[in-house]
């Protein structure tokens, strides 16, 4: 059985999208993040980096969320959440995930925790400014990716959906959130009537009403 902690809303929501997808026996541990607790020497032991999520696949312990988001795939080739090796759009799949890491996320991040990156309280109103430009450009760029599509890759979901999902929930108070994109509005809301986001948004306390 696998085991994720996580935190709801968290990184942790791409990974449970997953779990919840392959219809695998898993078990949710709380990090409860009001107290700091993925900075406590049990977790630690667990994800040196003191952030959420972690899994465990018996032996083996993951930590970042788009690894183990990859290990679930790789580990369960049936569900094609993942193309296989020699099907071009796996390499499609793998340039998606890392945009939607390296660049959507870590953008969000700015946004979220500008008081990270300035030593000047004064800076952090034109940080907020600024990454709201940059997050609205990378929307725009999948919303064009999106035009005629229901899926980011190929023609069945794959984790780069699920991943582009928790995102969008994570951007839903921007200024142009991703429900204000003709192409990303329809993708999502399309997202948000399969079972497994149904599952995942309820234990983790998030209505889907926006997306209905």
């Amino acid at each position: 059985m696998y085991q994720l902690y996580y935190y709801p809303l968290n990184a942790s929501m791409a990974p449970h999208f997953i779990l919840e997808e392959l219809k695998v026996d898993f078990e949710l541990i709380t990090v409860d993040r009001k107290s700091n607790a993925q900075k406590s020497s049990d977790y630690l032991a667990l994800n040196p980096a003191g952030r959420i999520p972690t899994l465990i696949d018996n032996d083996l312990t993951i930590f970042e969320s788009p690894a183990i988001c990859v290990h679930l795939a790789e580990n369960n080739p049936s569900s094609n959440l993942i193309p296989k090796i020699g099907d071009k759009n796996r390499s499609i799949a793998f340039q998606w995930l890392m945009y939607l890491t390296n660049t959507v996320q870590a953008e969000l991040m700015v946004y979220f925790y500008p008081q990270k990156h300035t030593k000047d309280d004064k800076n952090i109103k034109s940080i907020v400014q600024a990454q709201e430009l940059i997050i609205t450009e990378a929307f725009e760029l999948l919303d064009r990716e999106l035009e005629g599509k229901d899926y980011l890759v190929g023609q069945s979901i794959t984790v780069c959906d699920y991943f582009l999902f928790m995102l969008a929930v994570w951007a839903d108070e921007l200024q142009h959130p991703p429900l204000s994109f003709a192409n990303l509005s329809r993708y999502l809301r399309g997202l948000a009537q399969r079972e497994a986001v149904i599952n995942v948004c309820k234990k983790e306390n998030l209505s889907l009403r926006d997306y209905q």
